[in-house]
């Protein structure tokens, strides 16, 4: 298959092409590199740097033909999209559809895989969430991808065009950024490797479900060929604390450095979990990845980075 991968050089985009690429599959990442590295792109994947709110995409449609959108690009963080929404909405509503608007002009588009949210989309319910349960965001940027779900149906009902939204639990990873609101893991690592304390905010025991990008790569292998469509949570249904989070970072680092608590940030979710059963049964799906695995894999992943390479976990002490 011919895929286009937006969002293709960032963290799981860019994990997402690897997976295609070994696959056999034709691979063309569409990113503005607002937030991706190039460097992250595997080398067999055709590289276009175009916004997907640009007018070109239709002409970029036309002359690839894809047979399949694997859609990661987006606006991810949380504060910035409460502080301005506009931006937020442009670029994960409006740069959906101008995608979709695309794929129907050409009519060669056979499946539409969207990177959703899990942890944004039910608000403060009862976990482990289910996806029967109502939608209930609390951010702009929570709202934004529910409302390209509900664009992304209209399309499969107006157009017939199939679409598989993936309603990630919190992912971490090599190659997630260490500098962003997100990603507690990776900036344990970058602040441990520096010899930095880390900042917790609250009493460090909120809870999330984190799973494995090589899982989540996993979803979007299986999703590319599955017949249903529709929404599938995509996590682990296990809670983990921030507490547990930093002791498993430290301890891969032999890093004997405590943490710093501060103030809770207002409006954050004090529980998450996603129950994925609905994934294991339609799209044969499930993670294989143990948490304490998965960091190890990641602190390795960073101790490698040039940047840090020297620098003393333990030095500040």
């Amino acid at each position: 298959m011919k895929i286009l991968v937006t969002g293709g050089a960032g963290f799981i985009g860019s994990h997402v092409v690897d997976a295609y690429v070994a696959l056999g599959h034709e691979v063309v990442v569409m990113d503005d590199f607002s937030s991706g590295r190039r460097e992250n792109i595997n080398q067999k994947a055709k590289v276009l740097a175009v916004d997907i709110r640009a007018t070109e995409v239709d002409k970029i449609f036309e002359d690839e033909r894809f047979d399949a959108i694997n859609h990661h690009a987006a606006h991810i963080h949380v504060g910035r999209s409460v502080a301005d929404p506009a931006h937020d909405a442009e670029i994960n509503i409006l740069g959906t559809i101008n995608l979709m608007q695309a794929a129907v002009k050409v009519g060669t588009i056979k499946k539409v895989i969207f990177a959703s949210t899990g942890g944004a989309m039910y608000g403060n319910k009862q976990t482990p969430f289910v996806e029967t349960m109502m939608p209930a965001p609390l951010s702009p940027y929570g709202v934004s991808k529910r409302a390209a779900e509900l664009y992304l149906n209209f399309y499969w009902e107006q157009y017939h065009i199939p679409f598989v939204a993936l309603r990630y639990a919190n992912v971490y990873g090599p190659r997630q950024n260490p500098y962003g609101e997100a990603g507690v893991v990776a900036i344990f690592c970058e602040q441990l490797l520096r010899g930095q304390r880390t900042t917790i905010f609250g009493d460090g025991k909120q809870t999330r479900d984190y799973v494995f990008v090589k899982d989540v790569v996993e979803a979007n292998q299986q999703a590319l060929t599955a017949k249903p469509v529709g929404v599938f949570n995509i996590g682990t249904g296990k809670e983990t604390d921030v507490n547990e989070i930093y002791r498993l970072v430290a301890e891969a680092l032999t890093s004997r450095l405590s943490p710093k608590f501060d103030s809770p940030r207002p409006g954050e979710q004090r529980v998450s979990s996603l129950n994925a059963s609905l994934a294991k049964t339609v799209l044969g799906w499930q993670p294989t990845t143990a948490l304490a695995e998965g960091i190890g894999q990641t602190v390795a992943y960073y101790e490698k980075q040039e940047h840090y390479a020297g620098i003393d976990s333990d030095s500040g002490l």
